[in-house]
């Protein structure tokens, strides 16, 4: 189990601003965590702060940097958002094009992880979505430019080359975050939340939170691809809306599924800023609710419901599932105060289950079926959580049909709030 995070971080001392990489073997009962050794890491600890998404001190310094060479600076690898297994490489990924190989025993970096193909990316993707029944991974890049343009590619297994499925011309382009798959599709959600190159120029910008702007005259587009032709089925717009993080696809007759995570606005990434997060306590976070997108092909239209009545984030299906029909969806709720709990939500029937205690703030879910599972809800959710009044770190195992506690091991420190994370059977 296999999870990232960024340490806590304040202007005021300095400290370090780069990826925490953490393993928990859970046969073996032992849980070890150590910084990758990257770019990042070193002008870190050398005192120098350098843009991550939501940090950047430099000012005019920065502008220095940039201009001899005309363009926008050295991506960032500080590989803090997710992990994979990648031809036999476990890799630390960021959304920058810039990808760290690590030692998933030792933790040891074991340098830059590079693909063998020229795609152009100046944003790409953190999330691949890991489709265990075609053996393959599903990403995405953003390409700048007089016509900026979405690159949809496949990853097979055992592959570092990278297979554009299509690209598409964007419109902004967007910052998006995540993607989906359905057996025949890739899917992804262009809201109004720009990026713009120019913004990111300005020598005073907080880090690359500042490249996005929120421009709600625009519409919310969601893009659906053939797999195996790179034709768009379908293109509807809707009101503005923004989502980091999908859930899930599948097809449902004539109609295409997708549930996700949505925002009604871009707020939430104000919120992640260094100026927001300094300080004692927690910003004041926008709620983000369940949604189902059906999407019809034939007329290009969408019709969105809510699927559930709290606000969480951070959804999960278990992995045998991804691309297929669910019936569950394993989450953070966010809408108590004190405490993050975990959710677990029955789309068939519309009812969920909660967990909950004070003081404690779980993280990210991760399902982890029974080998043998019958049912989709047979086996385990593992999570991180940060227990405030012990001022420590606790790792979670619950039932996933249940959500009782199955075991608990309490950390002898406090890590930092993660983003994601994978389970590998064979680590």
């Amino acid at each position: 189990w296999t999870h990232l995070s960024p340490p806590q971080s304040s202007r005021k001392d300095a400290s370090i601003s780069h990826c925490c990489l953490a393993v928990r073997h859970l046969a073996k009962d032992a849980c070890s965590n150590r910084f990758l050794r990257t770019d990042a890491y070193a002008e870190a600890m050398d005192g120098r702060l350098t843009g991550q998404f939501g940090t950047d001190t430099r000012g005019w310094r920065r502008l220095l940097e940039i201009i001899p060479s005309l363009g926008v600076p050295d991506p960032t690898d500080n590989a803090n958002v997710h992990v994979a297994h990648i031809d036999g490489e476990y890799v630390a990924l960021t959304e920058a094009p810039r990808r760290v190989a690590f030692d998933p025993e030792t933790l040891e970096t074991r340098g830059r992880f590079r693909f063998h193909d020229d795609l152009p990316e100046h944003i790409t993707a953190a999330h691949f979505v890991d489709d265990p029944h075609r053996d393959e991974l599903v990403g995405f890049a953003t390409q700048f430019g007089r016509r900026p343009q979405y690159h949809l590619y496949r990853l097979p297994a055992g592959c570092r080359t990278r297979e554009v499925i299509a690209s598409i011309d964007a419109n902004g382009p967007a910052y998006i975050h995540d993607c989906s798959v359905t057996a025949n599709h890739v899917i992804i959600v262009e809201s109004p939340l720009v990026l713009s190159v120019f913004q990111a120029l300005n020598p005073f910008a907080e880090g690359a939170i500042d490249m996005l702007d929120w421009q709600p005259e625009r519409d919310t587009r969601v893009l659906v691809v053939n797999r195996n032709t790179g034709d768009v089925v379908a293109d509807p717009t809707f009101e503005p809306a923004f989502t980091f993080h999908h859930v899930n696809a599948y097809v449902d007759g004539g109609t295409i599924v997708l549930d996700l995570v949505a925002f009604p606005n871009g707020d939430i990434v104000d919120t992640m800023s260094l100026s927001e997060l300094d300080g004692n306590g927690f910003p004041d976070v926008p709620d983000a609710h369940l949604m189902r997108y059906r999407i019809n092909p034939d007329s290009n239209t969408v019709n969105r419901t809510r699927l559930y009545d709290g606000a969480m984030e951070m959804p999960r299906v278990a992995r045998s599932v991804v691309g297929r029909r669910h019936r569950y969806v394993y989450g953070q709720v966010t809408d108590r105060t004190g405490a993050n709990g975990l959710v677990k939500v029955d789309c068939k029937t519309g009812t969920a289950k909660e967990w909950w205690k004070r003081s404690v703030y779980i993280e990210e879910p991760v399902p982890v079926q029974h080998p043998d599972a019958d049912t989709e809800d047979e086996g385990v959710v593992l999570a991180t959580a940060l227990n405030t009044q012990r001022e420590r770190t606790e790792l979670m195992i619950f039932d996933a049909a249940t959500l009782e506690v199955q075991a608990r091991a309490v950390l002898p420190h406090a890590e930092p709030f993660g983003f994601h994370g994978r389970f590998f059977q064979n680590v």
